[in-house]
């Protein structure tokens, strides 16, 4: 008799108001030497991706491509995707003869995600990826195409129309998965950066030997091996020119535009690319070096608003649903990716998943350096100068951006921003917090939906938000030394007007006052007749 021993793989549903499930969305190549587990096929077949009525064919139902997996371990991610084999060029390796490959920035996100708190994940794999040593000519012939598999529509012309339903998911392409993700509350594309990027840069000539590590240790025949030097921390990372930043803006814009349109309860979770120093300096007065203010140079190349301008153009990034992450992190897990850096997307990701799991969604993941999820990160390019005061570039680029920065007893996340303009919603606790009452309101809302619009349906509807929102107060996410000081719930004739309750529409109006917020902030719900409901709350700030 012989035992299998086989993965346990999650079911799709999981508790409705969790903030913590994070969605990637990228690049990367299927294990195919690996079958598709019994436990997977199982989740598929049941979301209707096997015998549903958006079924795929064999083929591409074992190749995983355009299809989201829930995932809930790094084992079982491992088993599935060759995130380890991105071929590096064509050359093969001098010494062994063999192709090199490096990670993936996908694996790597997933990887630090799992390592620092995630616990539910799901991925949707749009592609393979490309060989990281490509040409200049060969990138920007196909950054077009690339970006429109993450952002369908990205590579369509003006005037070309493509088709995109809510609520057929065989339309459904790159994010457009998370119209059916109910769950999710963050959404991660670690290739955006370097799909955006120009040729890789050429290291330099001479590359210093890595330290070892000093200490003095009795001698052992069992000692560990010394890592083994890939060469890849002699390729640099990814890095942006002044014609890079323009596709990545616009990408991060769209992906903006698509989460205020079609699902306001998620977080966009990015990593800020590193610039090119030949990038900046034009934008600059002679050149700047690389622990410069790096928010004045987004000003001023538009990728936020301008100075003085409080709202945000279309192309700006600002934005509550925004999250960038910054600088790039050396940590020991990152020896199989260029110059040993990953983007700091997978890291801001994990670190915000389990702090909502530990503390609540509304908590601030930053400022704890005792975690010690991030005693592995040795260093950062660049490494920004922390604690020289409120008005130091590294201070400044905190306001908008997630910072991580080395601190007395090891490195931190300095600040949990979102990019927006609007003060009221730079916190990200509060961004988060706004996101889970909009889902928590949905759910609610969907439960009268078939009621009668009547006095006696209004009635219990606003007594579930007030029970819902003191649960909230007590856990310290909402201001006020009482509940009527923290929030307000109001669902009657004075927020709906006699043609609405004519035409099945139900209005309640949710006034909320969170712990790190300057101002309250409304949420209004509306429910129609037809079983559509739809929340407002946030604003593409």
């Amino acid at each position: 008799m012989a035992l299998i021993f086989e993965t346990a793989t999650p079911g799709l549903r999981t508790a409705p108001e969790r903030a913590d499930v994070a969605c990637f969305v990228g690049f990367i190549a299927r294990r195919r030497e690996q079958p598709l587990p019994d436990a997977v096929r199982q989740q598929l077949r049941e979301a209707g991706w096997v015998d549903g009525p958006w079924r795929q064919g064999t083929d591409a139902l074992e190749a995983l491509e355009n299809v989201p997996v829930v995932i809930d371990s790094w084992a079982l991610f491992d088993r599935l995707y060759a995130w380890d084999q991105r071929p590096v060029g064509r050359a093969p390796d001098p010494v062994s003869g063999k192709p090199m490959h490096c990670a993936t920035y996908l694996g790597a996100a997933v990887r630090s995600f799992f390592a620092r708190g995630g616990r539910r994940a799901v991925v949707v794999r749009v592609g393979d990826p490309w060989a990281f040593l490509e040409s200049a000519s060969a990138r920007a012939a196909k950054r077009r195409a690339r970006l429109g598999r993450l952002l369908p529509g990205f590579d369509h012309g003006a005037g070309v129309a493509r088709v995109f339903d809510p609520l057929d998911p065989s339309t459904w392409q790159g994010i457009e998965h998370l119209a059916g993700l109910d769950e999710a509350s963050l959404l991660c594309m670690p290739d955006l950066p370097d799909a955006c990027s120009t040729e890789p840069r050429l290291p330099p000539v001479g590359v210093a030997l890595a330290p070892p590590p000093e200490g003095f240790v009795e001698c052992s025949e069992e000692e560990s091996p010394l890592p083994v030097d890939t060469g890849l921390r002699a390729l640099l990372a990814p890095r942006l020119d002044s014609q890079g930043y323009g596709p990545w803006r616009v990408a991060v814009a769209a992906v903006r535009g698509f989460l205020a349109r079609h699902q306001r309860e998620v977080l966009f979770i990015g990593a800020l690319p590193l610039p090119r120093e030949d990038a900046r300096r034009p934008l600059s007065d002679g050149g700047v070096h690389a622990h410069s203010d790096m928010l004045a140079f987004l000003r001023r190349s538009g990728v936020f608003e301008a100075d003085g301008q409080h709202g945000a153009s279309e192309l700006s990034v600002a934005s509550a649903f925004v999250q960038l992450g910054y600088p790039w992190l050396n940590t020991t897990q990152a020896r199989d990716l260029p110059e040993n850096l990953e983007p700091p997307d997978g890291v801001l990701a994990g670190l915000l998943a389990g702090s909502a799991l530990a503390r609540g969604t509304h908590a601030s993941a930053a400022g704890d350096i005792s975690v010690p999820r991030l005693r592995d990160v040795q260093s950062a390019e660049p490494v920004p100068g922390w604690g020289a005061g409120p008005s130091s570039p590294a201070a400044r680029l905190a306001e908008r951006v997630c910072l991580f920065a080395p601190q007395a007893g090891g490195w931190a996340l300095q600040s949990d921003v979102t990019t927006s303009a609007d003060e009221a919603w730079r916190s990200g606790g509060v961004s988060r917090l706004m996101a889970t009452l909009l889902r928590a309101a949905r759910l609610r809302g969907q439960g009268v939906l078939f009621d009668g619009n009547g006095p006696a349906t209004w009635s219990r509807l606003q007594r579930s938000f007030e029970d819902l929102l003191k649960g909230f107060w007590r856990a310290g996410a909402l201001s006020g030394a009482t509940p009527q000081e923290a929030f307000s719930v109001r669902c009657d004739r004075s927020t709906m007007t006699q043609n609405d309750i004519d035409n099945g529409r139900l209005v309640t109006e949710i006034t909320v006052w969170p712990a790190h917020s300057i101002e309250r902030i409304t949420v209004v719900l509306a429910l129609a007749s037809a079983g559509v409901g739809r929340s407002d709350a946030r604003e593409v700030a």
